[in-house]
Formats: structure tokens, C-alpha cells, sequence
């Protein structure tokens, strides 16, 4: 089969196309999922790079990706959830950048939803929710979202709003006006931060989200009143200097599939929406993760096996 696989730690080079990778076959419980997108997300160059191999130990050669979108085309013995041809999105437990993967935790696509945007939902839905729920965010309290543009941020920034949150989020000027388009207030990164966020949020922050790791904890602690409590950051490694939490997953797979099936079902009726700024062919999966590591993707990154 089609994969992208890679034998050793490194930058984008290490990554090799290749057309005869042993396709996955569906065993007791399992199934095969033929995949149509393969979400590209932050977590991937850091497996790449070996940066993640204290936490989570990857056996080479390897095939990258945890999030995609597809067709059911083989059921293992004992499943009773799904048939073949059902087109579903989730989590691959074999690796999404390819022409086949063994399905982790997945529910129904549905049909008004296209394969680019069903695959961006997976990791930035259960990411947004995990850190909302740990700020336990409530009705009337204000968020401040740094990184609102972003993949993350802008799934993120449309569910506190659901919540009854007052959401200030941090972007560049270019986005300003999607990230109002999302229901909360834009502001500038950068120097003059504190005030900026002052002016808009008077009353003060009741909690902050960090999807940038841009160096923001500083000053988020500031607009905390000097506090690290209900700040988390899922992006900045130094978030133990400042005492503030990281969140890098944990969630349980009933509260994933829970979670995944209530986005899919906002997404597919517009009250979720999915910037996805390029989809790649599979073979330029290299391409598409550089782009991911440099910050600047602009939205979600796609690949079309």
C-alpha cells in the first residue's frame, strides 16, 4: 500500500513515500479503515523528531499520523458497530498517513461533512474540550485564548462561545477578522499584550488557554492577577518553571467518542466551523509537515491519500 514511513529521527527529510508498505489487516474487534484525509497536526513532527520519546517510546520504522477520515473496507470478528462501506473519522492505531489504517476510536462521518473537514476535527476537538474542561469554564466568565487562528484555537474559540464564555483571543492582525467571525474579540500578540487585553476585557480574565506556545505564560499570569491557576497551555514545554499545567492528553476513549461524535454532529450543521487552510497529497507529507513546524500553517493541514 501507499504510506509515508519513516526509520529514523529527524527533519522533514527522514520522511519517505512509498507504494509497497504491508497494508494493516483488521483482527477481533478491530476495523480497517481505506482513509480519504489524514489530519497533519503539531504532535507529529514532535513524534518525528524524537522529542516525544520519554512520554511515548516510538517503535521504527514508523508510519505517522492519528487522525483521519474514511471508509470502513474490512471488519474484524466481533464487531457489531460498523459495516464495510461506512464512511466514518477518528483516530488511527496504526497510522493515519497512509492508504489504510487500523481504526482506534471512530463514529459515523456524516454525509454533509467533506473528508478535509471531518479529518480536522479529531485532535482539535478533544484537545479543545480537554483544556475547557480543566479551566472548567462556565457561562459568563472570559476566556483569554491565545493562538485563536490557529487549528486548535478556532475549534477551541467556537466552543467556549457555545459554553457563555466572553472569549479575547490573540492573532495577528491578518486574522482578526476570522477570529471575530468565530464569535470572539481579537487582539494583537505581541509587546503591549497585558494592556490590550485589559482594554477588552475590563473586568478581568477568568481563565487562559494557550494553543500558540509563543512565550505568553508571563504575561498570562499577569492578566491572572499574578496567579498561575486555571491557565493551561498545550504548547509551551516551560509551563513547570511558571507552575502552570500542560495539557498533552489523557482523555478517556468514552469521552473521546463522546466528544467526537457531538463535534462531527456541530460540524456537519454549521455550528462548528473548520479552517482548513491546504490539503497535500500524500507524497507531500514532508511538505506539509515542514509547513506544521514552522507556526505559520494558517489552519488545519490536510493530506489526501
Amino acid at each position: 500500500m501507499r504510506a509515508i514511513v519513516f526509520e529514523e529521527f529527524g527533519g522533514p527529510e527522514v520522511l519517505r513515500f512509498t507504494r509497497d508498505a504491508e497494508a494493516p489487516h483488521a483482527g477481533a474487534g478491530e476495523v480497517r479503515v481505506a482513509v480519504r484525509a489524514a489530519g497533519v497536526n503539531p504532535i507529529d513532527y514532535k513524534i518525528r523528531r524524537g522529542w516525544m520519546e520519554q512520554m511515548a517510546p516510538t517503535a521504527l520504522p514508523s508510519v505517522p499520523g492519528t487522525e483521519l477520515a474514511g471508509v470502513v473496507d474490512e471488519v474484524g470478528e466481533g464487531v457489531t458497530g460498523f459495516v464495510l462501506g461506512d464512511e466514518v473519522v477518528g483516530w488511527s492505531a496504526t497510522g493515519a498517513y497512509a492508504e489504510y489504517a487500523l481504526a482506534g476510536t471512530v463514529v459515523r462521518k456524516p454525509t454533509g461533512l467533506s473528508w478535509a473537514e471531518a479529518a480536522a476535527i479529531p485532535v482539535a476537538g478533544e484537545t479543545s474540550l480537554r483544556v475547557l474542561d480543566a479551566l472548567a469554564l462556565g457561562d459568563g466568565e472570559t476566556l483569554l485564548l491565545h493562538g485563536a487562528a490557529g487549528a486548535v484555537g478556532s475549534v477551541a474559540a467556537q466552543l467556549a462561545v457555545a459554553r457563555g464564555a466572553t472569549v479575547i483571543g490573540t492573532a495577528s492582525p491578518a486574522n482578526h477578522e476570522f477570529v471575530a467571525s468565530l464569535g470572539a474579540t481579537p487582539v494583537t500578540y505581541g509587546e503591549g499584550l497585558v494592556d490590550r487585553v485589559r482594554e477588552a476585557a475590563p473586568r478581568g480574565v477568568d481563565a487562559v488557554f494557550d494553543a500558540s506556545g509563543m512565550g505568553v505564560l508571563p504575561d498570562s499570569i499577569a492578566l491572572r492577577g499574578g496567579t498561575a491557576d486555571r491557565v493551561v497551555t498545550i504548547a509551551d514545554a516551560r509551563a513547570g518553571e511558571y507552575g502552570v499545567a500542560f495539557s498533552g492528553g489523557g482523555t478517556s476513549p468514552e469521552r473521546k467518542r463522546a466528544g467526537l461524535e457531538e463535534n462531527v454532529r456541530l460540524a456537519a450543521g454549521g455550528a462548528l466551523r473548520l479552517r482548513v487552510a491546504r490539503t497535500f497529497a500524500l507524497s507531500e507529507a514532508a511538505r506539509a509537515q515542514e509547513l506544521s513546524e514552522s507556526g505559520h500553517a494558517g489552519g488545519k493541514l490536510v493530506l489526501t491519500p
